[in-house]
């Protein structure tokens, strides 16, 4: 599933002409794309920090490329768009964490 969001992110973020999402705003994709990427990778993973740090990196390549594709560019409004959803992410990740260990932990019901 990582992976494939990904590719799918990468898909979007480097064609000339992306398709309409429907959101009106580019920032909410950017948040929307990384939190999505976060949450999935801190699923898969314990290593949190270094998830963070290499999806924050991958959103510095994409903003980089962007910046030399026409009709794209690059902003650092969009890198910022992209940290605020891998924060979102991994705390969307850490809460299902804690809800799912409050829940193990419960006592039996009688």
């Amino acid at each position: 599933m990582f992976a494939a969001l990904v590719l799918v992110i990468a898909w979007l973020a480097f064609s000339p002409k992306p398709p309409d999402i429907g959101t009106g705003w580019d920032k909410t994709n950017h948040l929307a794309a990384f939190a999505a990427l976060a949450f999935v990778g801190a699923l898969a993973s314990t290593w949190r920090w270094r998830l963070a740090g290499g999806l924050l990196a991958y959103g510095g390549f994409i903003e980089l490329v962007q910046a030399r594709i026409p009709g794209r560019s690059g902003e650092w409004n969009d890198l910022l768009a992209d940290a605020l959803g891998i924060s979102l992410g991994l705390l969307m990740s850490a809460a299902l964490a804690w809800a799912a260990q409050r829940r193990t932990n419960r006592p039996a019901r009688r």
